[in-house]
């Protein structure tokens, strides 16, 4: 579940391995990539946390933010 903290969306995802957790990462690379619209994210072996906000819009949470978080949780 998302949460809204310091105008950030913030979501933490875990998988069995790094390799499960990479694959992830290369998926959400490219829906980020088609949107034009970049996380902050890490990645720790099989933990990815991934933050989100609009830089051109004051480092807030807007629509782009929403969207692109809906499209990650169809990934999983």
């Amino acid at each position: 579940m998302w949460k809204e903290i310091n105008d950030e969306l913030i979501e933490n995802f875990e998988f069995k391995n790094f390799v499960e957790a990479w694959g992830f990462m290369n998926k959400v690379a490219l829906l980020a990539e088609k949107a034009n619209h970049h996380p902050t994210w890490s990645n720790v072996y099989n933990k990815v946390e991934i933050r989100l906000n609009t830089h051109d819009a004051g480092n807030t949470v807007t629509q782009k933010d929403r969207d692109l978080a809906k499209s990650i949780d169809g990934l999983s």
